[in-house]
């Protein structure tokens, strides 16, 4: 588990190159994320080059417990009001760009995430392979209104992965909002990090009329991903990532 800020300098989301860049991934108002077709992608000026990588994103965790919201959220999407199963799989791309302080260069980030229902896993074989077949990060999910879907989350860890995975993993609670019904403690979550090392990151999932909240809560969970991807990248290559590392990455499908 790595500090927010060790890879990406935070600073630069404040420059003007920046602000430039994530103007491209936000409506005109700065304060909605725009939303990306299979074949659209953010479109950055000639001035402000940038490579791009791309990597696949699982969500896993108790049915209910927010998998579809989370994304919606992340992704500039409508907060679904009313719990719906997702039926068979769902993915969707989000960009997210950062400045990796080691090669000094802008690094755009396309992050498709996977959803899969839990009754469509079980009722179809291939659904839950498809899901996790070259997957580069799996997030965890619960909600801290559930306990026993935070209680899963150990078993998940145990049961999808190994203790020499190389899969990044992080572990995102929903339902943040809901301070009284919360069955979460601040002790539960610092004893999981330090027992797990992995992240506990924190959303809301409801819809947000104040849009600069939005964004700025998104941003926060996307930084961390992203830098913990980058950081997977590293230990895997067993050095700093090179050039042809990022080529590696570009050609991901």
């Amino acid at each position: 588990m790595i500090s927010p800020g060790t890879l990406l300098n935070q600073e630069w989301y404040g420059s003007p190159q920046g602000r430039e860049v994530l103007a491209t991934l936000l409506h005109k108002s700065q304060q909605r994320r725009k939303t990306f077709g299979l074949l659209e992608k953010p479109m950055i000026g000639v001035h402000c080059p940038t490579d791009e990588v791309k990597y696949k994103v699982f969500l896993v965790g108790k049915s209910g417990v927010g998998k579809t919201s989370t994304v919606a959220k992340i992704s500039g999407n409508a907060v679904p009001t009313a719990h719906s199963e997702t039926p068979g799989i769902q993915t969707t791309t989000v960009y997210w760009a950062g400045q990796v302080k080691q090669l000094n260069k802008v690094i755009m980030f396309s992050l498709q995430f996977w959803d899969a229902g839990e009754s469509a896993t079980k009722k179809y074989d291939h659904i839950l392979p498809a899901c996790v077949a070259q997957t580069d990060c799996i997030i965890f999910l619960f909600s801290f209104v559930d306990r026993s879907s935070f209680e899963d989350v150990s078993q998940l860890i145990t049961k999808m992965t190994t203790p020499k995975d190389t899969t990044c993993k992080i572990v995102i609670g929903t339902k943040f909002d809901q301070h009284a019904h919360s069955e979460i403690t601040q002790r539960d979550i610092r004893d999981f990090e330090q027992n797990w090392k992995i992240p506990i990151l924190k959303i809301r999932n409801v819809p947000d009329t104040e849009g600069r909240n939005h964004t700025n809560e998104t941003s926060q969970i996307l930084c961390v991903l992203c830098e913990h991807l980058w950081h997977r990248d590293i230990i895997m290559a067993g050095r700093s990532p090179s050039t042809d590392d990022l080529k590696d990455k570009q050609n991901f499908v």
